[in-house]
């Protein structure tokens, strides 16, 4: 049903926990379905250096926010804000049609902490 990649980030997640002086620091929540996304970041010299995430929800919830940290890490600010949907479905190997607002929920978490950076 997932793929070995969503399954990879589920049981491995990279970059989990709260980023330390945070320069953008968001909650979601998907109030059909009840996931929750916490993602945090810090940026130095224009570059997403620190990423971090903390979610509760299903598989599909906690596979995106961890590839979607992979995904903005290492970027600058006007390349994590091109990261789309598709690239993030793309890296988790594809989602089932009735998992894909865990994506929505991964993109809408990093654009609205984006919009609220603190720098």
């Amino acid at each position: 049903m997932y793929s070995q990649q969503l399954l990879d980030y589920f049981e491995h997640p990279r970059n989990a926990g709260d980023v330390p002086n945070p320069h953008a620091d968001v909650q979601l929540e998907n109030p059909a379905c009840g996931d929750i996304l916490r993602l945090s970041f810090r940026v130095e010299n224009g570059v997403i250096a620190a990423v971090g995430f903390r979610a509760k929800g299903c598989v599909p919830a906690m596979g995106c926010a961890s590839a979607l940290t992979e995904l903005i890490k290492g970027k600058t600010l006007d390349e994590a804000r091109k990261t789309k949907r598709e690239d993030l479905i793309r890296a988790v190997g594809g989602l089932p049609e009735a998992s894909t607002h865990a994506g929505h929920l991964a993109i809408d978490a990093l654009q609205l902490a984006l919009k609220n950076l603190k720098i």
